[in-house]
């Protein structure tokens, strides 16, 4: 399934393992780890109207090959850190994930407040934002807090293309259940085929963000499920006009 709307996936701290490399004879260096394998997202409340979702190991590995990366800060294409293919940026594909090592040109005004910020703590998280062009969806058993067992739908990701890597100041925030839903809901239509070239155009001129942190306990999820639920997620449409220069010409 090839799906043409633009997502965000967030990442904790924690998950994102963002750093500051410096040493006293070179420039800063940024390093993180925005995309991480198996890892089990609650998207939404997947026990109700939400889905969970995994990114499968090797599903960057075209896109590595193939694309020209960008890293940003809070996605805001006015603020590009480094390239791909200028070398300031590299991205490393393991088992585990992918993950980035930036050159950092203080040169820039906000990169220089970047730098700072990374100092202090102030900037903590990553994101990355890609287009799914390849995904399975399969229905599985969930375990509750009240020890049932529910079906929920589980979204595999198989491949994607990679637009960007951002550091962002929110890692994880909480929108309305408006949004998550009419988000979830897209994506639903897009994978039966029911979504119109027109809709897929509003939703993402539209860009408005929607996602949600979703912890074990939120969904109703046992702590003893597999893979559990507990990694913060963020997924959000993205502006059209944002985007655009990124995507390749045709």
């Amino acid at each position: 399934m090839t799906t043409r709307l633009r997502e965000l996936r967030t990442r904790s701290v924690d998950d994102a393992a963002v750093a500051l490399r410096e040493a006293a004879d070179a420039a800063p260096v940024f390093v993180g780890k925005p995309i991480v394998y198996n890892s089990r997202t609650a998207i939404g409340n997947p026990l109700k109207w939400g889905f969970y979702e995994e990114v499968a190991p090797g599903s960057a590995t075209k896109t590595l090959q193939e694309g020209d990366i960008r890293f940003l800060v809070d996605h805001e294409t006015s603020m590009p850190v480094s390239r791909s293919s200028a070398g300031t940026l590299r991205l490393v594909e393991s088992d585990a994930g992918v993950a980035v090592d930036s050159d950092l040109n203080v040169a820039k005004s906000y990169v220089a407040d970047l730098v700072e910020n990374l100092r202090d703590k102030t900037i903590t998280g990553m994101s990355f934002g890609f287009i799914v062009t390849k995904d399975e969806w399969s229905t599985i058993d969930v375990g509750t807090a009240d020890g049932q067992t529910v079906e929920a739908d589980l979204r595999v990701v198989r491949e994607f293309k990679l637009l960007e890597v951002s550091a962002v100041t929110f890692p994880a925030y909480e929108d309305t259940e408006a949004g998550l839903r009419k988000m979830t809901a897209a994506i639903r239509a897009l994978r039966e085929g029911t979504l119109t070239d027109a809709e897929i155009e509003a939703l993402q001129l539209a860009g408005r963000a929607a996602g949600e942190r979703q912890p074990a306990d939120a969904t109703g999820a046992t702590e003893t499920q597999p893979v559990a639920a507990t990694v913060p997620a963020r997924l959000r449409f993205m502006r059209h006009d944002a985007l655009a220069a990124l995507m390749p010409r045709t």
